[in-house]
């Protein structure tokens, strides 16, 4: 399933069993989560409000990042790969993932097509994986 900027998966395991599959997904594919953050936590602690257990994975493969920067420096600003993932009840989860093509689209460098066909196909691999 998409959106017009992500890809999107639902997933049947809960939330807490749904982060490290993702994280071994995105590994298996050569991308490092170099970033984490718990909006459910940020959220409590910065607005005092509740909200359901989500994170957001910032996901990098150094190779394509490197052939990316190469070819346009200011990709910087759509890096790192954003995946999210939350609680969705139920025991089931959701996990959604920029789609690549799309964040390359804005930079309008058609140097940068490869890179993110590559990433792209790669991290369609990361939610079917997820699908078994």
């Amino acid at each position: 399933m998409s959106n017009e900027y992500g890809m999107r998966q639902s997933l049947s395991m809960n939330y807490a069993d749904a982060i490290p599959a993702v994280k071994a997904a995105l590994k298996e594919e050569g991308f490092g989560v170099l970033t984490e953050i718990d909006v459910k936590a940020t959220m409590k602690q910065k607005l005092n409000e509740e909200y359901r257990p989500y994170i957001i994975l910032g996901a990098c493969n150094p190779n394509l990042a490197h052939k990316g920067l190469q070819a346009e420096p200011e990709l910087g600003l759509l890096l790192p790969c954003n995946v999210i993932v939350y609680d969705a009840g139920d025991d089931t989860s959701v996990v959604s993932i920029v789609d690549p093509m799309i964040m390359v689209g804005v930079a309008e460098n058609s140097a940068l097509q490869e890179m993110a066909t590559e990433a792209n196909a790669r991290l369609t691999r990361v939610l079917e994986s997820l699908q078994e």
